[in-house]
């Protein structure tokens, strides 16, 4: 299975809605869309045990999650073995195992521990129930174990209970805990990263591969960049979307520009954008930060790489550009509209770079040239 059209038709199989309450599915959508955005402080800690929010996000949040991890996960050099443990942090409705399912069909023969860590046992029990219909036409070697626990990243320490894992990954988790500090506050921001990778640190084991997802704003991309420097000195340095361990270029911040990855949503299933529009919040674009630290990735064994990081925007004389990262800072990629729209965001580029260095004036950025 692939993430296609066949997602929402599960979800709505797995979880009906009787007729009478399915026309209030959008509102409820639109409602919990402000509680987890402009009005996170009316939410409280059990805003998902109440039923039609539960249904909300099962229906809305959950498959646009799946939607953009399915982008991410099979850009990764992900490697497990069999008897591996995967430690998913604030887990959700098994949002991560499920994307991992679908987007990754080179993983699911081999056996698999997944601990699926989340305060919300409604939630939980919701995530094993989809996750057991998505698999339920092959042979799932993966155990996947539910483990009830509120998340406190000031604690460090790995729980006796469960054992360093190989992988750890924590999506969409972070930002609801930096959400109330002030955007000033750098400092609290830089002591927040360093606890969350602490965290991570300990659940993983030494040669662990350790994922962050968070919005793609320009706030989570400053997290991000701040979780990377915490990273490097626990010696589990980028292997993506970095090409490089040198400073980040994109640190985010007042007047900086942030590490984020936009996708139109044309290859999404049309039930979920007809609900989107429904509810009023038509999605055009999914936009994420990520950091992905493991072994040393092909990107930045070639010193040349570019990883672009940006939407195509026009440039004088005809031309196009894009941003992109690599290990001389900042690149901004020129050329042709045609070659500039096949460097995709994710991807890697090539480009040719002139002898004096020719930097853009506006954003300070060395150009490269796509020919």
């Amino acid at each position: 299975m692939i993430y296609s059209a066949a997602i929402p038709a599960l979800l709505n199989k797995t979880f009906p809605i009787p007729g009478r309450f399915r026309s209030a599915l959008p509102s409820d959508i639109a409602e919990l869309s402000q509680l987890l955005t402009n009005r996170r402080g009316d939410r409280s800690l059990s805003y998902l045990t109440r039923p039609n929010f539960l249904s909300a996000y099962l229906h809305y949040f959950l498959p646009w999650n799946l939607y953009r991890l399915c982008l991410i996960l099979p850009a990764l050099d992900i490697n497990l073995s069999a008897q591996d443990t995967i430690t998913d942090i604030g887990c959700g409705p098994l949002t991560f195992a499920s994307a991992l399912w679908i987007s990754r069909p080179d993983l699911r023969k081999i056996p698999l521990e997944i601990n699926c860590i989340d305060r919300s046992g409604p939630v939980l029990d919701a995530g094993k129930k989809f996750f057991t219909a998505l698999a339920a036409d092959t042979e799932n070697p993966w155990k996947i174990k539910l483990i009830k626990e509120d998340i406190d990243i000031r604690k460090t320490q790995v729980s006796q209970k469960r054992k360093q894992a190989a992988f750890v990954c924590a999506i969409n988790i972070f930002n609801e805990i930096y959400e109330n500090l002030s955007h000033n506050n750098t400092e609290g921001l830089r002591r927040m990263a360093a606890n969350a990778a602490l965290f991570m640190h300990n659940e993983a084991s030494a040669n662990a591969s350790i994922l962050t997802v968070e919005p793609g704003v320009p706030r989570s991309g400053q997290f991000i960049s701040l979780l990377r420097d915490e990273f490097i000195k626990l010696n589990r340095p980028p292997a993506a979307p970095c090409t490089h361990s040198n400073a980040c270029p994109l640190s985010g911040g007042k007047k900086n520009k942030w590490c984020h990855f936009a996708f139109d949503t044309a290859g999404a299933p049309k039930e979920l954008s007809r609900l989107s529009a429904a509810a009023k919040l038509p999605k055009e674009r999914i936009v994420f930060s990520f950091l992905f630290t493991g072994a040393e990735s092909a990107a930045k064994k070639d010193s040349n790489a570019v990883r672009v990081i940006s939407d195509t925007f026009p440039l004088p004389d005809n031309c196009f550009g894009r941003y992109g990262c690599s290990n001389q800072g900042l690149v901004l990629l020129k050329g042709e509209k045609s070659l500039i729209e096949k460097a995709a965001p994710l991807g890697l580029a090539a480009p040719f770079f002139s002898a004096n260095g020719q930097r853009d004036a506006k954003s300070g950025a060395l150009i490269g040239e796509l020919k």
